[in-house]
Protein backbone atom coordinates (compact mmCIF):
# COMPACT_ATOMS: atom_id res chain seq x y z
CA UNK A 1 0.00 0.00 0.00
CA UNK A 2 1.26 3.33 -0.88
CA UNK A 3 0.02 6.61 1.07
CA UNK A 4 0.24 9.96 -0.32
CA UNK A 5 1.71 12.96 1.92
CA UNK A 6 2.51 16.53 1.76
CA UNK A 7 5.47 18.10 2.97
CA UNK A 8 6.86 21.52 3.55
CA UNK A 9 10.04 22.08 1.72
CA UNK A 10 12.87 24.54 4.02
CA UNK A 11 15.35 26.54 1.61
CA UNK A 12 18.34 24.34 3.16
CA UNK A 13 16.98 20.85 1.59
CA UNK A 14 19.46 19.85 -1.32
CA UNK A 15 17.32 19.03 -3.61
CA UNK A 16 15.01 20.55 -6.60
CA UNK A 17 11.54 21.97 -5.58
CA UNK A 18 8.39 22.15 -7.85
CA UNK A 19 6.38 24.80 -6.37
CA UNK A 20 2.69 24.32 -6.56
CA UNK A 21 0.56 26.99 -7.37
CA UNK A 22 -1.37 29.08 -4.32
CA UNK A 23 -3.57 31.80 -3.97
CA UNK A 24 -2.34 35.12 -4.62
CA UNK A 25 -2.63 37.56 -1.82
CA UNK A 26 -4.87 40.72 -2.04
CA UNK A 27 -4.05 44.11 -0.76
CA UNK A 28 -6.30 45.65 1.62
CA UNK A 29 -6.95 49.38 2.13
CA UNK A 30 -7.35 51.81 4.68
CA UNK A 31 -11.15 53.36 4.48
CA UNK A 32 -10.88 57.00 5.76
CA UNK A 33 -13.72 59.37 6.06
CA UNK A 34 -13.07 62.63 3.66
CA UNK A 35 -14.64 65.66 5.43
CA UNK A 36 -16.77 68.66 3.49
CA UNK A 37 -14.89 71.40 4.12
CA UNK A 38 -11.55 72.36 2.09
CA UNK A 39 -8.76 73.49 4.04
CA UNK A 40 -7.63 77.21 3.92
CA UNK A 41 -5.28 78.90 1.19
CA UNK A 42 -1.53 79.80 2.58
CA UNK A 43 0.73 81.83 0.95
CA UNK A 44 4.48 81.24 1.40
CA UNK A 45 8.07 81.79 -0.58
CA UNK A 46 9.27 78.29 -2.55
CA UNK A 47 12.67 80.44 -2.54
CA UNK A 48 13.04 79.52 0.58
CA UNK A 49 13.22 76.28 0.21
CA UNK A 50 16.05 74.44 1.27
CA UNK A 51 18.02 71.81 -0.38
CA UNK A 52 16.54 68.16 -0.24
CA UNK A 53 17.72 65.86 2.50
CA UNK A 54 19.86 68.36 4.17
CA UNK A 55 20.92 66.85 7.04
CA UNK A 56 21.43 63.09 5.07
CA UNK A 57 24.95 62.56 5.75
CA UNK A 58 24.47 59.54 7.67
CA UNK A 59 21.69 58.19 4.37
CA UNK A 60 23.00 55.25 2.68
CA UNK A 61 22.38 55.67 -1.56
CA UNK A 62 22.77 53.02 -4.61
CA UNK A 63 21.82 54.02 -7.85
CA UNK A 64 20.23 51.12 -9.72
CA UNK A 65 21.11 50.37 -13.27
CA UNK A 66 19.53 52.22 -16.08
CA UNK A 67 18.49 48.93 -18.16
CA UNK A 68 16.86 47.30 -14.72
CA UNK A 69 14.70 50.30 -13.66
CA UNK A 70 13.44 50.86 -16.56
CA UNK A 71 11.56 47.41 -17.18
CA UNK A 72 10.78 47.22 -13.51
CA UNK A 73 7.60 47.79 -13.08
CA UNK A 74 5.90 46.91 -9.03
CA UNK A 75 2.88 44.83 -8.06
CA UNK A 76 2.76 46.41 -4.21
CA UNK A 77 0.95 44.83 -1.62
CA UNK A 78 0.96 45.69 2.30
CA UNK A 79 0.51 45.60 5.48
CA UNK A 80 -0.07 47.82 8.64
CA UNK A 81 -0.17 47.38 12.45
CA UNK A 82 -0.46 49.99 15.60
CA UNK A 83 -0.15 49.23 19.21
CA UNK A 84 -0.75 52.13 22.02
CA UNK A 85 2.92 50.08 23.94
CA UNK A 86 3.17 51.54 27.49
CA UNK A 87 1.42 54.94 26.81
CA UNK A 88 -2.32 55.47 28.10
CA UNK A 89 -3.16 56.82 24.69
CA UNK A 90 -2.50 55.72 21.03
CA UNK A 91 -1.27 58.83 19.56
CA UNK A 92 0.08 57.43 16.33
CA UNK A 93 -2.27 57.24 13.21
CA UNK A 94 -1.29 55.98 9.13
CA UNK A 95 -2.90 55.50 5.95
CA UNK A 96 -2.33 52.41 3.99
CA UNK A 97 -3.46 52.60 0.15
CA UNK A 98 -2.15 50.38 -2.18
CA UNK A 99 -4.37 51.81 -5.04
CA UNK A 100 -4.92 55.32 -5.77
CA UNK A 101 -7.10 55.05 -9.16
CA UNK A 102 -9.34 52.99 -6.77
CA UNK A 103 -9.17 55.53 -4.09
CA UNK A 104 -9.69 58.77 -5.78
CA UNK A 105 -11.79 57.58 -8.30
CA UNK A 106 -12.40 60.90 -11.29
CA UNK A 107 -9.49 62.57 -9.19
CA UNK A 108 -6.83 60.14 -10.46
CA UNK A 109 -5.32 61.26 -13.84
CA UNK A 110 -2.17 59.50 -14.87
CA UNK A 111 -1.48 56.40 -16.30
CA UNK A 112 1.16 54.42 -14.06
CA UNK A 113 -0.38 52.99 -10.80
CA UNK A 114 0.41 54.32 -7.83
CA UNK A 115 0.24 54.00 -4.50
CA UNK A 116 0.56 56.11 -0.77
CA UNK A 117 1.42 55.69 3.21
CA UNK A 118 1.58 58.02 5.31
CA UNK A 119 2.32 57.76 9.31
CA UNK A 120 1.61 60.43 11.60
CA UNK A 121 3.27 60.57 15.27
CA UNK A 122 1.51 62.81 17.28
CA UNK A 123 2.56 64.65 20.36
CA UNK A 124 0.96 66.95 22.83
CA UNK A 125 -2.23 64.91 22.23
CA UNK A 126 -3.24 62.50 19.59
CA UNK A 127 -5.53 65.64 18.00
CA UNK A 128 -3.24 67.00 15.41
CA UNK A 129 -2.35 63.15 13.95
CA UNK A 130 -5.87 62.10 14.08
CA UNK A 131 -6.75 65.63 11.65
CA UNK A 132 -3.79 64.62 9.40
CA UNK A 133 -5.25 61.06 9.03
CA UNK A 134 -9.12 62.52 8.31
CA UNK A 135 -7.62 65.47 5.91
CA UNK A 136 -4.51 64.27 4.20
CA UNK A 137 -6.18 62.82 0.80
CA UNK A 138 -8.16 66.17 0.60
CA UNK A 139 -5.28 68.28 1.15
CA UNK A 140 -2.31 66.33 -1.18
CA UNK A 141 -4.62 65.36 -3.88
CA UNK A 142 -8.55 66.44 -3.95
CA UNK A 143 -7.86 69.79 -2.80
CA UNK A 144 -4.46 70.07 -4.65
CA UNK A 145 -2.96 71.66 -8.00
CA UNK A 146 -1.50 68.21 -9.07
CA UNK A 147 0.04 68.18 -12.61
CA UNK A 148 -1.81 65.93 -14.99
CA UNK A 149 0.01 63.96 -17.81
CA UNK A 150 -0.16 60.91 -19.53
CA UNK A 151 3.31 60.32 -19.15
CA UNK A 152 4.91 59.54 -15.38
CA UNK A 153 8.41 61.40 -16.52
CA UNK A 154 11.18 62.91 -14.22
CA UNK A 155 9.60 66.53 -14.51
CA UNK A 156 6.31 65.32 -13.62
CA UNK A 157 8.08 63.57 -9.88
CA UNK A 158 9.42 67.41 -9.55
CA UNK A 159 6.21 68.67 -10.04
CA UNK A 160 4.91 66.09 -7.57
CA UNK A 161 7.27 67.12 -5.19
CA UNK A 162 6.76 71.10 -5.21
CA UNK A 163 2.78 70.14 -4.89
CA UNK A 164 3.59 67.62 -1.69
CA UNK A 165 6.10 70.70 -0.18
CA UNK A 166 2.45 73.32 -0.76
CA UNK A 167 0.41 70.36 0.73
CA UNK A 168 3.10 69.48 4.15
CA UNK A 169 2.51 73.82 4.33
CA UNK A 170 -1.13 74.14 3.62
CA UNK A 171 -1.67 71.54 6.17
CA UNK A 172 0.45 72.75 9.19
CA UNK A 173 -1.78 75.76 8.05
CA UNK A 174 -5.06 73.99 8.38
CA UNK A 175 -4.24 72.95 11.72
CA UNK A 176 -3.35 76.45 13.24
CA UNK A 177 -7.15 76.96 11.94
CA UNK A 178 -8.95 73.83 13.29
CA UNK A 179 -10.83 74.59 16.67
CA UNK A 180 -10.06 71.32 17.52
CA UNK A 181 -6.70 71.39 17.52
CA UNK A 182 -4.76 72.98 20.60
CA UNK A 183 -1.85 74.64 19.47
CA UNK A 184 0.52 72.26 21.53
CA UNK A 185 -0.53 69.47 19.99
CA UNK A 186 1.73 69.22 16.85
CA UNK A 187 2.55 65.40 14.72
CA UNK A 188 5.96 64.52 13.06
CA UNK A 189 4.51 63.20 9.23
CA UNK A 190 6.19 60.89 6.43
CA UNK A 191 4.59 59.97 3.11
CA UNK A 192 5.26 57.73 0.79
CA UNK A 193 4.26 58.35 -2.87
CA UNK A 194 4.29 56.03 -5.96
CA UNK A 195 4.17 56.21 -9.04
CA UNK A 196 5.17 53.24 -11.30
CA UNK A 197 8.37 52.91 -10.66
CA UNK A 198 9.35 56.36 -8.80
CA UNK A 199 9.54 56.29 -5.12
CA UNK A 200 8.96 59.47 -4.03
CA UNK A 201 9.40 60.31 0.41
CA UNK A 202 8.44 63.26 2.24
CA UNK A 203 9.43 63.47 5.67
CA UNK A 204 9.01 66.10 8.65
CA UNK A 205 9.87 64.87 12.07
CA UNK A 206 11.35 61.36 13.31
CA UNK A 207 9.38 58.74 11.26
CA UNK A 208 11.64 56.78 9.11
CA UNK A 209 11.19 54.57 5.77
CA UNK A 210 14.26 52.44 5.00
CA UNK A 211 14.15 50.01 1.81
CA UNK A 212 15.32 46.87 1.44
CA UNK A 213 18.07 46.03 -1.25
CA UNK A 214 19.42 43.10 -2.35
CA UNK A 215 18.61 42.06 1.32
CA UNK A 216 20.38 45.60 2.64
CA UNK A 217 18.82 48.56 4.43
CA UNK A 218 18.67 51.89 2.75
CA UNK A 219 17.52 54.45 4.62
CA UNK A 220 15.59 56.71 2.88
CA UNK A 221 14.69 59.66 5.10
CA UNK A 222 16.74 61.50 7.75
CA UNK A 223 15.49 62.10 11.55
CA UNK A 224 15.02 65.52 12.22
CA UNK A 225 16.22 65.91 15.61
CA UNK A 226 18.43 68.81 17.70
CA UNK A 227 20.60 66.13 17.37
CA UNK A 228 21.36 66.17 13.90
CA UNK A 229 23.96 68.55 13.59
CA UNK A 230 22.83 70.19 10.31
CA UNK A 231 19.50 70.57 11.66
CA UNK A 232 20.83 71.92 15.35
CA UNK A 233 22.48 74.67 12.94
CA UNK A 234 19.31 75.41 10.52
CA UNK A 235 17.91 76.03 14.59
CA UNK A 236 20.40 78.27 15.76
CA UNK A 237 20.84 80.19 12.37
CA UNK A 238 17.44 80.66 12.81
CA UNK A 239 16.91 82.46 16.38
CA UNK A 240 16.02 78.94 18.23
CA UNK A 241 18.09 76.89 20.76
CA UNK A 242 19.02 73.30 21.91
CA UNK A 243 18.51 72.79 24.95
CA UNK A 244 19.25 69.53 26.92
CA UNK A 245 18.49 67.71 23.88
CA UNK A 246 15.18 69.60 22.76
CA UNK A 247 14.50 71.97 20.44
CA UNK A 248 14.05 75.76 22.91
CA UNK A 249 14.07 72.92 25.61
CA UNK A 250 10.65 71.47 24.92
CA UNK A 251 10.52 69.38 21.83
CA UNK A 252 12.49 66.42 20.53
CA UNK A 253 12.21 67.05 17.01
CA UNK A 254 12.73 69.78 14.96
CA UNK A 255 10.19 69.29 12.01
CA UNK A 256 6.62 68.57 12.69
CA UNK A 257 2.79 69.98 12.22
CA UNK A 258 1.03 71.58 14.36
CA UNK A 259 2.81 73.10 17.57
CA UNK A 260 1.81 76.57 16.72
CA UNK A 261 2.86 78.25 20.08
CA UNK A 262 6.19 77.53 19.33
CA UNK A 263 6.18 79.02 15.72
CA UNK A 264 6.67 82.34 14.33
CA UNK A 265 3.52 83.89 12.00
CA UNK A 266 2.87 81.89 8.83
CA UNK A 267 5.15 82.64 6.40
CA UNK A 268 7.82 83.51 8.42
CA UNK A 269 11.38 81.28 8.93
CA UNK A 270 10.99 79.35 12.27
CA UNK A 271 13.15 77.00 14.32
CA UNK A 272 10.48 75.00 14.05
CA UNK A 273 9.20 73.99 10.50
CA UNK A 274 7.00 72.01 8.36
CA UNK A 275 8.93 72.24 5.84
CA UNK A 276 9.90 68.27 4.96
CA UNK A 277 13.22 66.73 3.03
CA UNK A 278 12.73 64.75 0.29
CA UNK A 279 13.94 61.65 -1.32
CA UNK A 280 13.22 59.98 -4.50
CA UNK A 281 14.27 56.64 -5.75
CA UNK A 282 13.98 54.63 -8.80
CA UNK A 283 12.54 50.83 -7.95
CA UNK A 284 14.15 47.84 -9.46
CA UNK A 285 14.11 44.55 -9.57
CA UNK A 286 16.91 44.61 -6.87
CA UNK A 287 13.82 46.00 -3.99
CA UNK A 288 11.89 43.59 -1.87
CA UNK A 289 10.06 46.17 0.58
CA UNK A 290 10.05 49.25 2.24
CA UNK A 291 9.13 49.90 6.32
CA UNK A 292 7.77 52.91 7.27
CA UNK A 293 7.30 53.41 10.61
CA UNK A 294 7.40 56.08 13.74
CA UNK A 295 10.79 55.94 16.46
CA UNK A 296 9.01 54.03 19.03
CA UNK A 297 9.81 51.35 16.66
CA UNK A 298 13.78 52.99 15.23
CA UNK A 299 14.67 54.18 18.94
CA UNK A 300 14.72 50.39 20.01
CA UNK A 301 15.30 48.59 16.30
CA UNK A 302 18.18 49.17 13.79
CA UNK A 303 17.66 49.48 10.32
CA UNK A 304 19.65 46.34 9.69
CA UNK A 305 17.52 44.83 11.99
CA UNK A 306 14.39 45.98 11.25
CA UNK A 307 15.09 44.67 7.55
CA UNK A 308 16.46 41.07 8.88
CA UNK A 309 13.16 40.66 11.10
CA UNK A 310 10.96 41.07 7.66
CA UNK A 311 13.22 39.14 5.38
CA UNK A 312 12.63 36.11 7.90
CA UNK A 313 9.09 37.07 8.49
CA UNK A 314 8.30 36.64 4.71
CA UNK A 315 10.01 33.48 4.06
CA UNK A 316 7.74 32.34 6.74
CA UNK A 317 4.00 33.08 5.98
CA UNK A 318 4.70 36.06 2.84
CA UNK A 319 2.30 38.08 4.88
CA UNK A 320 3.21 41.46 5.07
CA UNK A 321 0.18 42.70 7.60
CA UNK A 322 2.06 39.76 9.86
CA UNK A 323 5.21 41.64 9.60
CA UNK A 324 4.02 45.16 10.31
CA UNK A 325 2.63 43.07 13.59
CA UNK A 326 5.77 41.36 14.34
CA UNK A 327 7.53 44.47 13.89
CA UNK A 328 5.97 46.01 17.13
CA UNK A 329 5.98 42.96 18.91
CA UNK A 330 9.52 43.08 18.69
CA UNK A 331 9.97 47.27 19.66
CA UNK A 332 7.23 46.37 22.33
CA UNK A 333 10.00 43.23 23.95
CA UNK A 334 12.81 45.80 23.82
CA UNK A 335 10.63 48.09 26.13
CA UNK A 336 9.78 50.84 23.57
CA UNK A 337 9.04 53.87 25.54
CA UNK A 338 6.16 54.71 22.69
CA UNK A 339 3.12 54.20 20.84
CA UNK A 340 4.70 52.06 17.73
CA UNK A 341 3.26 51.81 13.97
CA UNK A 342 4.93 49.68 11.19
CA UNK A 343 3.69 49.81 7.52
CA UNK A 344 5.39 47.12 5.12
CA UNK A 345 5.14 47.43 1.31
CA UNK A 346 6.39 44.92 -0.53
CA UNK A 347 7.32 45.36 -4.13
CA UNK A 348 7.58 42.29 -6.79
CA UNK A 349 7.93 42.08 -10.29
CA UNK A 350 4.53 41.97 -12.66
CA UNK A 351 6.09 39.39 -14.41
CA UNK A 352 6.75 36.90 -11.54
CA UNK A 353 3.54 37.98 -9.04
CA UNK A 354 1.11 35.63 -10.61
CA UNK A 355 4.19 32.27 -10.26
CA UNK A 356 5.30 33.36 -7.11
CA UNK A 357 3.95 33.90 -3.83
CA UNK A 358 5.31 31.97 -1.29
CA UNK A 359 8.97 30.99 0.09
CA UNK A 360 8.70 27.83 0.90
CA UNK A 361 7.57 25.45 -1.77
CA UNK A 362 5.04 21.72 -1.33
CA UNK A 363 6.10 19.30 -2.41
CA UNK A 364 4.13 16.05 -2.92
CA UNK A 365 6.16 13.04 -1.88
CA UNK A 366 4.58 9.06 -2.53
CA UNK A 367 5.52 6.80 0.47
CA UNK A 368 5.30 3.02 1.31
CA UNK A 369 3.39 2.34 4.12
CA UNK A 370 6.55 0.71 6.08
CA UNK A 371 8.08 3.45 5.73
CA UNK A 372 5.23 5.72 6.76
CA UNK A 373 5.12 3.11 9.85
CA UNK A 374 8.87 3.85 10.63
CA UNK A 375 8.27 7.69 10.20
CA UNK A 376 5.67 7.45 12.52
CA UNK A 377 8.08 5.54 15.01
CA UNK A 378 10.76 8.08 14.49
CA UNK A 379 8.76 11.15 15.17
CA UNK A 380 7.25 9.48 18.26
CA UNK A 381 10.20 8.14 20.14
CA UNK A 382 9.22 4.68 19.63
Amino acid sequence: MVAEAEFVCHPTVSFQCLPLPLPSIQPDFFDMSQPDTAAPPILFDLSRRESALSCSTSLQTSKPSDASTRKFAPRIRSGSHTDIGPRSTNEDEHIRIDDLSTHLGSFYSWSEPSSFYAVFDGHGGPDAATFMKNNTMKIFFEDAELPRTSDVEEAFVQAMEICHLRSYLQADQALTDELSVDSYCGTTALTVLVLGRNLLVANAGDCRAVLCRKGGAIQLSQDHRPSCELEKKRVEDLGGSVEYGYLNGELAVTRALGDWYMKLPAGSASPLTAEPEFQLTKLTEDDEFLIIACDGIWDVLSNEEAVSLVQRELRYHNDPEQCAKELTSQALMRDTGDNVTAIVVCFSSSECQDTVSCQRPRLRFCMSEEARAKLREFIQGN
